[in-house]
């Protein structure tokens, strides 16, 4: 199964390709007016290859960012901002977050594409292998010949075969050309020849290379009418560049296109090869040679140019995120201490309801609409409509968002209260708007703690603190570490923004190579005094100390120990207050052998 955070980054980049796509359409389209045929392939090989990349950006872009500790912003998101006036059936449609549910089609459309490609490389496989007979000596350094004129170096082998039944080149590294056993007899050599130029000048262009490339990006953004279309351009204007390489070295267009007529037949030509084309059309263009090309390719560039722009129209309307019952993802809300009085007095019950029971949930909008209702019939069909809103089975009596909402309102009144509501505290905000955590490492006592490498390491007495991870959170990432800190010890736990994760552990033991640093955190704000003591394990003072700190964030004592096991006790006490109360503060040290 994808992880869900990858299926929205590809169901995102899937949405964004479809007018990324046609504009890059539009570059192979604005070609088409030139008359070269290598200006025309040219442009179609960057806007075929840059759609890939387009894609592949996108698709990166839309990843969420990783990290080892991701800290919550205090302002939290809340689950499902829609317009209260509006119903389910009016609201505009969310075109990028439904594209996730076209990601296991379109896995499997890519996968059959594959499937058809290498179906293919077999079938070339078993031509190289099966029913192949080497080319009369005459033919095999004829063939050295013209790959010379053309400026090949490679060895080209040449073949004759049953199974195709016009020339066909195929291989990169060791390249091959078959031709049909018949024609070795049945044209004169002059005719043949020109076919084996045509054939050599796909060598010499690496376009067997090129078409490997292209069955990719076709396999890969097969759902996309554009690509087939710049597709489809690119190997009708390789064939007449190709054409254009044997007229340019043969000189007689008239003849060449007479070779081509006696092969217009059924042809049966693997799709890897490097063959393509209409040979009707290219026979006419050899022919008439015509100044400007047909009217439909401009139709078609009409359609591509209006079809991007549409697209381009629909990313700029803000469509509002699906409700879902368990992983609600919103913009920032304002905390309920934040709150500003309304000027018109509500019901209790209705109060509460938009105060309390919706506070993470409901939009500004939605707030200022039910603030605007006379009447207490108005007000139930508001909150009714509320509801329905999010229900992910509109029309059903049971609703599972707000089923699960209100279990977790009742978890943290019952789990998280302390001299606030449970649903007040940063603990159960987090947890109604983003659910249980997967993980949680509680320390409700504080004490010693053995803190990680990425949080400085040794040995620290903690505030009582509870480390809180969510596997993926949508909208914001994977791997969502959150920290809460109880430093008044009052059981009302702060998550860790960027003043309480600065909150520093009153106690700190950095290890040394020989011995130790005792690190003491103070107020900076009054002047403490401080004493320290270490004891082995049996009771024996190693060193006591004691200092004045005179409005100092920190106290430091490096003291020289041997390995083994000690005992630390401080002592910190406000020395301008008679009244204050002593800290105190024990741990366990061990100084391992070096």
């Amino acid at each position: 199964m994808i992880e869900a955070s990858l299926t929205q980054a590809l169901g995102s980049a899937l949405f964004h390709f479809l007018w990324q796509g046609a504009g890059l359409a539009l570059i192979a389209g604005l070609a088409l007016m030139f008359r070269s045929p290598r200006v025309r392939y040219a442009a179609a090989c960057v806007a075929l290859f840059a759609m890939p990349v387009a894609f592949t950006v996108t698709f990166a872009l839309s990843l969420p960012a990783r990290g080892s500790r991701m800290v919550m912003p205090v302002e939290l998101p809340r689950a499902v901002p829609l317009a209260p006036s509006a119903s389910p059936a009016s609201l505009p449609f969310d075109f990028s977050g439904s594209m996730r549910w076209f990601v296991p089609f379109w896995i499997a459309g890519v996968a059959l594409l594959y499937l058809r490609t290498f179906a293919a490389w077999l079938m070339l496989q078993r031509l190289r292998r099966a029913s192949v007979t080497p080319a009369p000596a005459f033919w095999k350094r004829r063939l050295e010949e013209l790959a010379a004129r053309l400026g090949i170096r490679r060895a080209v082998a040449l073949f004759g075969s049953e199974l195709v039944d016009v020339p066909v080149v195929a291989g990169f590294l060791r390249p091959a050309v078959f031709v049909p056993m018949s024609l070795f007899i049945g044209i004169p050599a002059e005719q043949l020849e020109y076919l084996l130029i045509h054939e050599l000048a796909h060598i010499r262009r690496f376009d067997y290379a090129v078409n490997l490339l292209q069955n990719a990006v076709e396999g890969l953004l097969f759902y996309h009418p554009a690509v087939w279309w710049v597709s489809r351009i690119l190997r009708t204007e390789r064939e007449n560049c190709c054409d254009d390489a044997v007229v340019e070295m043969r000189g007689n267009a008239r003849e060449y296109a007479s070779v081509l007529a006696s092969l217009e037949q059924n042809r049966n030509v693997p799709a890897l090869a490097a063959s393509g084309g209409n040979l009707a059309k290219r026979i006419v263009r050899l022919l008439n040679r015509p100044a400007n090309s047909s009217a439909a390719p401009m139709f078609g560039l009409l359609a591509l140019a209006i079809f991007a722009t549409a697209a381009w129209a629909a990313l700029q309307r803000p469509a509002p995120l699906p409700p879902l019952p368990s992983a609600p993802k919103p913009p920032a809300i304002r905390l309920i201490a934040q709150a500003k009085p309304e000027s018109a007095p509500l019901p209790k019950p209705f109060e509460k309801w938009l105060n309390e029971d919706v506070a993470y949930i409901v939009t500004k909008v939605e707030r200022e609409a039910f603030l605007k209702l006379t009447s207490d019939a108005e007000r139930e069909h508001f909150i009714e409509q509320f509801w329905q809103r999010r229900n992910p089975a509109p029309g059903t009596a049971e609703n599972a968002f707000k089923e699960e909402y209100y279990r977790r309102i009742a978890f943290a009144n019952q789990h998280f209260q302390s001299s606030v509501p449970g649903w007040k505290t940063d603990r159960g905000r987090v947890y109604i708007v983003y659910g249980p955590p997967d993980e949680i490492d509680a320390h409700p006592s504080g004490g010693a703690y053995q803190r990680k490498d990425s949080e400085g390491g040794g040995d620290a007495f903690m505030y009582p603190f509870e480390d809180w991870r969510y596997r993926f959170i949508d909208g914001i990432g994977t791997d969502v570490d959150l920290r809460f800190i109880d430093p008044a010890l009052d059981g009302t736990y702060k998550l860790a923004d960027a003043k309480t994760a600065a909150v520093a552990p009153p106690v700190v033991v950095r290890h040394a190579s020989d011995g130790v640093t005792v690190v003491v955190s103070l107020d900076p704000t009054q002047n403490t005094n401080v004493f320290v003591r270490i004891t082995t394990a049996e009771g024996r003072t190693v060193t006591t100390a004691e200092r004045s700190s005179f409005r100092q964030a920190s106290f430091e004592l490096p003291v020289a120990l041997k390995p083994g096991s000690y005992r630390l006790n401080v002592v910190t006490k406000d020395a301008d207050s008679s009244t204050a109360t002593p800290s105190h503060y024990e741990l366990s040290i061990t100084v391992p052998q070096p």
